[in-house]
């Protein structure tokens, strides 16, 4: 039996992704034309999960501002200059293959940070995953009221979730 490993997304990975997000993320769809944007503008941020050549997952992450939550379903159209942290939009993984994939991918991607020169990851927990990312390392962060807003799109336990990376 093969073990799943992360490998980077290529742009011919984009039908295997766009069919994981609709399994995983019926509530939350996004464009595929949304999801290709991620991977032409942080590549390096975009990894996919293998088992025997099948993708059973993916991961996305590009540099970001902290607090400030991209929009869902929605064109970045660039990344920020001064970019304070590596923002996962997404780790999606299909249920036969969860066991500590997502902890694999956020290793790779602290990893990606640090290289980077970025101290932080943030992140937005849905459908009730927030136990998963404190298990992580990642830690909740009081919403003001913009934020609150910004949230509303993600679902109502949306959480947006920040983890500090050690020097």
């Amino acid at each position: 039996m093969s073990k799943p490993h992360w490998r980077r997304a290529q742009a011919g990975d984009l039908d295997a992704i766009c069919a994981v997000a609709a399994r995983i993320h019926p509530d939350l769809p996004e464009r595929s034309d949304v999801l290709a944007e991620k991977l032409r503008l942080y590549p390096d941020g975009c990894r996919v999960l293998t088992v025997r050549d099948e993708i059973a997952g993916y991961g996305l992450a590009h540099p970001w501002m902290r607090h400030n939550i991209p929009p869902l379903d929605d064109f970045l159209d660039r990344l920020p200059d001064a970019a304070d942290c590596l923002y996962v939009h997404d780790v999606a993984v299909l249920p036969d293959h969860r066991g500590g994939a997502a902890r694999a991918y956020v290793t790779e991607i602290q990893q990606l940070a640090r290289s980077s020169g970025i101290a932080a990851l943030a992140l937005v927990s849905v459908y009730g995953t927030r136990v998963l990312w404190e298990r992580l390392g990642f830690r909740p962060v009081a919403a003001d009221a913009a934020l609150c807003d910004k949230l509303s799109s993600y679902g109502t336990s949306a959480t947006y979730m920040l983890r500090e990376l050690a020097g």
